[in-house]
């Protein structure tokens, strides 16, 4: 996310390491390079131009703390004037109406009907009851794209074949979802691939009837500066009240996020950040700064590992680590508990210093070799998970072949998960050691 504009900010800042005092002649060549570095990511130059500007008034105008670095206080101040460009702070949806109507309009392939699914469910998480509605009559493939997500994700789709005017599919709608006690429509809208009258006053129509709560633009992050030309001209017609940034987890260069709210005003509401249905979250502007800056995003990480891991399940396999009695099964139950969080790059990256880690790193051998011990545990039989100890040759050549892997590859992963029980089980006898220690040493330590 953000890599390169993330690395050469990185760069610019080393600039500024043992700065013994701000001064306009000793921070310009860093300014220059931050500069550069927005500009390269595609971002909108009158915005890039206010943001050195104000960086630059502040850090003159910054009185010098006596317990932090002059430098440590220019990149305070970057990171806080990233995080007002990007808004500020989390805007969520305007959920006050009955049915509340969310509008998903942008160009063709943006991303609107998967980001509609991905939308449904995360406000199904929520406790809503939201209804998708197929309201995109000029390509066929939608509804059904539609249909598929929404039969994926056990969510309801409203679909009207054969109906060509958007109005009453609408109407259809409305009524279904009061039949149904559906109390959230997302209606995912037609595209062009460009901007055209009949597209704009479609959707113009369809606004004046459903007055929904909100409108949304969905933007392709990878379209740079057009993004904002896009959303400028979406903005003007209908009057957005916010916008969802697909495809950030790919070489995005930033550009869209860093110009949107600067140039119409307009908060980014959801980033989509993969092609799972989970991929998707809303838009923390302080987070989203801080892993530009390469700072890390501990709190996303925390709410991601709070939703994937079950705490009974997680406590019961503490005690299993603790007693020694720690399965394949369950190192095959830990390896799918991690894949939902995310790819190792992504999980690494939202760690401090992550983006420094990821230059040196080739996650993807890792990522490859999880799918193979995943594939190699899912081919023994729950005996076998339970008691490794069974595997004899023909066993082994069994589960080898039907993993695609050697049996060199198998014996060195079960060599492995051995030593790592054999480390829970001293692990587990050390802990008993100072549990029976516990009651005397308060007293002993103060003494």
């Amino acid at each position: 996310m953000f890599e390169s504009l993330s690395s050469k900010l990185q760069n610019a800042f080393r600039n500024l390491r043992g700065l013994g005092k701000i001064s306009e002649d000793n921070i310009g060549d860093t300014l220059r390079e931050i500069r550069l570095a927005l500009l390269e990511a595609d971002v909108n130059f009158k915005v890039a131009r206010d943001f050195i500007e104000r960086v630059k008034a502040k850090s003159l105008g910054q009185e010098v703390i006596q317990s932090i670095q002059p430098g440590q206080q220019i990149i305070k101040i970057v990171h806080d004037e990233l995080v007002d460009l990007l808004g500020s702070q989390h805007t969520g949806l305007n959920l006050g109406g009955n049915p509340n109507c969310l509008l998903l309009v942008g160009l063709h392939g943006s991303g609107k009907t998967t980001s509609s699914g991905k939308l449904a469910l995360l406000l199904h998480k929520q406790g809503r009851a939201p209804l998708l509605v197929a309201a995109d009559v000029n390509r066929p493939a939608a509804m059904d794209q539609l249909e598929t997500l929404g039969r994926q994700m056990q969510l309801p789709v409203f679909v009207q074949r054969g109906e060509t005017d958007v109005l009453n599919i609408a109407r259809g709608a409305l009524t279904s979802a009061k039949a149904n006690n559906r109390n959230v429509l997302i209606f995912d809208t037609a595209g062009r691939l460009q901007i055209d009258e009949p597209l704009v006053q479609e959707l113009v129509r369809l606004r004046d009837l459903l007055k929904p709560q909100e409108i949304l633009l969905v933007l392709d992050a990878a379209t740079g500066q057009e993004a904002v030309n896009v959303a400028t001209h979406f903005d003007q017609a209908l009057n957005i009240t916010g916008s969802i940034l697909t495809r950030l987890d790919g070489d995005a260069r930033g550009g869209a996020a860093l110009s949107l709210k600067a140039v119409t005003g307009k908060p980014i509401k959801f980033s989509g950040v993969g092609e799972k249905a989970e991929d998707f979250e809303p838009f923390h502007p302080e987070r989203m700064a801080s892993r530009i800056l390469g700072m890390g995003d501990v709190v996303s990480l925390v709410e991601k590992a709070a939703e994937a891991v079950d705490l009974d399940d997680a406590k019961r396999l503490e005690e299993k680590m603790r007693k020694g009695q720690f399965t394949l099964e369950d190192f095959l139950e830990q390896l799918r508990q991690m894949k939902k969080l995310g790819s190792l790059e992504s999980i690494v990256g939202m760690l401090p210093g992550g983006s420094e880690m990821l230059k040196n790193a080739d996650l993807t051998k890792q990522e490859k070799e999880f799918r193979h011990m995943e594939a190699m545990i899912c081919s023994m039989t729950p005996q076998e998970r339970r008691s490794p100890q069974i595997l004899n040759a023909r066993r082994r050549i069994r589960i080898a072949k039907g993993s695609g892997v050697s049996v060199t590859e198998l014996n060195t992963m079960l060599n492995k998960f051995a030593q790592m029980q054999q480390m829970m089980k001293k692990m587990g006898k050390f802990s008993k050691m100072m549990a029976r220690m516990g009651g005397g040493l308060p007293g002993m330590l103060r003494g």
